[in-house]
């Protein structure tokens, strides 16, 4: 099976940090955005993956392909890089992997996390959608279905036609079908909102073709988009994951240091007084001295002294002292108020 990650925007919504890597390769408690989505993959579907194509922007450098051909070796996974130069919607950005459009295929943007409780079933159907419950259907794209099987989509409905939203994440038996949508869409210049090609529009071409489209719920569905929303989703997995064993706890308090679990501390992190929790995420290297710190994200090898900090990202080899507040801080960057 073939996986295919879009993943050639910049995530400007996540700048600072976003200026120097890419959105899927920010870290969620110690491990990639995009790493944590292909460990799902393989254990809700419980089928390994042979081979993952990542589709980059024009100035993503070789430091950037080295770190995706080191990920995809620890699945045992081929790795594939192709390339889209300019962001034309969607589709557009899926066609751009056509080479690789061929038997079974998952698409998944690298914009959020999910999970599921129980293992999903591809058999039987020609495309699966995942898809997810919300309270706001006119923020999303949705599914309309009937029992299992979808009949089609909807983008940001004005009225009430379904509360499942697409979450952006799709499976094809066979994929050559679905290139030949793309190709029809691109070649006939039909655009969405925003003068966009959109996938869904293939979609819909294939479901009108006659293809069978089933739905997958997810049980959560987590977006990592933004600021405030990877700090929100850090801390979700920072309380489901980060296990605080009381011995962890007391070592650091005889440094000085008070623990307010969850914390997810990755290796080698020094801490020196202070007071670090809840809901913190802190990667490896980091020094941290005198510093309160809550509902925050350290990057690796950055060092904090004398800081009062909620709600705050800083970025990796970064070096921060005197600061209280909210603070977003890019890597390599020396923050002082002295």
């Amino acid at each position: 099976m073939k996986l295919i990650i879009p993943m050639a925007g910049r995530g400007t919504r996540l700048r600072p940090h976003s200026h120097t890597l890419p959105k899927p390769l920010l870290p969620v408690a110690g491990t990639m955005i995009i790493e944590r989505l292909v460990g799902t993959f393989i254990r809700t579907m419980g089928r390994n993956i042979e081979e993952i194509v990542y589709i980059l922007g024009p100035d993503f450098g070789d430091p950037i392909k080295a770190i995706l051909q080191e990920m995809s070796a620890r699945y045992g996974a081929k790795c594939i890089f192709k390339v889209q130069e300019r962001a034309l919607g969607t589709a557009h950005a899926v066609y751009c992997a056509q080479q690789e459009l061929e038997g079974e295929v998952i698409i998944a943007f690298a914009d959020t996390l999910f999970d599921a409780i129980e293992t999903f079933n591809v058999d039987g159907a020609d495309s699966i959608i995942w898809l997810k419950k919300v309270e706001d259907p006119s923020r999303f794209g949705v599914a309309v279905y009937e029992g299992e099987k979808i009949t089609g989509f909807v983008e940001k409905p004005t009225e009430f036609i379904s509360d499942l939203a697409i979450i952006g994440v799709y499976y094809f038996k066979d994929a050559s079908k679905l290139k030949a949508e793309l190709q029809f869409v691109l070649d006939n210049n039909i655009k969405g909102p925003g003068g966009e090609y959109s996938l869904t529009e293939a979609l819909d071409r294939m479901i009108q073709d006659g293809k069978l489209f089933k739905k997958a719920t997810v049980d959560e569905w987590l977006d990592c988009g933004t600021l405030p929303a990877w700090l929100e989703t850090t801390g979700i997995v920072v309380e489901k994951e980060a296990h605080n064993s009381s011995e962890e706890i007391e070592t650091y308090a005889k440094h000085g240091t008070t623990i307010i679990p969850p914390v997810y501390l990755a290796s080698n992190v020094t801490l020196e007084g202070g007071t670090i929790g809840p809901n913190v995420s802190i990667e490896q290297g980091c020094i941290l001295k005198n510093t309160e710190l809550s509902n925050s994200i350290v990057r690796d090898h950055a060092t904090l002294q004398d800081c009062i900090l909620v709600g705050s990202t800083i970025g990796a080899h970064t070096q921060v002292s005197d600061v209280s507040g909210e603070v977003h801080v890019g890597d390599h960057s020396v923050i002082s108020k002295k």
